[in-house]
């Protein structure tokens, strides 16, 4: 545990989910779930597979709507300011690449989706997650762990002021763990907010400024 309590005086939470509820038919997902999340800091969830984690994320992105509540990031509603969250990277369930494409032809497809052009952010982002070597390498040809490493990276590339991560640690040998860890920490002393799910008690437990779980769709904090 980090043990850092910054960000929480007069000054406005990058997320705030407001007594948010999702149901799938009799199943319900979120239970009035409430959250506040500020600047520079790192969040984490942990619960059991379909304790909500990852129904709560895509919420927050715009993904999927809830059935109740209100969801801000930046300060603009989910589903009425916004469609989905702005200045936010994600990295959600297994990361699509096109096979016959490189690390980097990858990265650079998606961030000209969004009319930018930036071959040095693009190179800088692969060297953040330990694929500066591996960039021009075709993407069929990646391990599981290396295809997450890549998915982190395009999370990365728009150099979101939020970052919010599902399992980012999946697959990864205990060197990418460590190198995925120390890039970010990095990240949150510049300043960017993060918000991640995993079932490894010892990333949470290195990671985390605060931690919270969930259980049936109800969160609770954990730890501070």
């Amino acid at each position: 545990m980090n043990g850092r309590d910054k960000g929480k005086g007069m000054e406005q939470p990058v997320v705030e989910v407001y007594e948010v509820e999702k149901s799938y038919g009799e199943q319900k997902v979120l239970d009035k779930v409430n959250l506040k999340l500020y600047k520079g800091n790192i969040y984490g969830l942990v619960g059991r597979n379909g304790s909500g984690k990852t129904v709560l994320m895509k919420c927050i992105l715009g993904l999927t709507r809830p059935d109740g509540g209100k969801i801000f990031v930046h300060g603009q509603e989910i589903g009425r300011d916004r469609e989905f969250a702005s200045d936010t990277g994600f990295l959600i369930e297994t990361p699509g690449f096109f096979n016959s494409w490189s690390g980097y032809e990858n990265l650079r497809y998606f961030m000209n989706i969004r009319n930018k052009a930036d071959p040095g952010r693009l190179k800088e982002c692969l060297k953040m997650v330990g694929l500066e070597t591996a960039g021009e390498k075709k993407v069929g040809k990646y391990s599981m762990g290396m295809r997450q490493r890549l998915g982190i990276a395009q999370a990365l590339m728009e150099r979101p002021g939020l970052l919010i991560l599902d399992e980012p640690m999946n697959g990864l040998d205990n060197h990418g763990v460590e190198k995925i860890r120390d890039m970010l920490m990095d990240l949150r002393d510049r300043g960017i907010t993060i918000l991640l799910a995993s079932h490894n008690r010892e990333d949470m437990e290195y990671l985390c400024d605060e931690e919270y779980e969930m259980d049936r769709g109800v969160l609770m904090k954990e730890r501070v």
